[in-house]
């Protein structure tokens, strides 16, 4: 039975870990996929401005 006073901060520890995590708002399905679609957007406009980055700097090291 020595170790019933660690059980029992351990078990207190646990309670306030759990009351901060419920305080939480949890993201909607809706939420998450509305937040990956604008991700996935803002990736896509980077992906094509860099392709049209090397492009232009591929034409213009060819000209000259």
């Amino acid at each position: 039975m020595t170790r019933g006073n660690q059980r029992e901060q351990d078990r207190v520890k646990a309670q306030k870990k759990a009351a901060a995590n419920a305080k939480k708002p949890k993201e909607s399905a809706t939420n998450i996929a509305k937040r990956k679609e604008t991700d996935a957007e803002i990736l896509r406009a980077k992906q094509k401005k860099k392709e049209e980055d090397k492009a232009a700097e591929g034409s213009s090291t060819s000209k000259s």
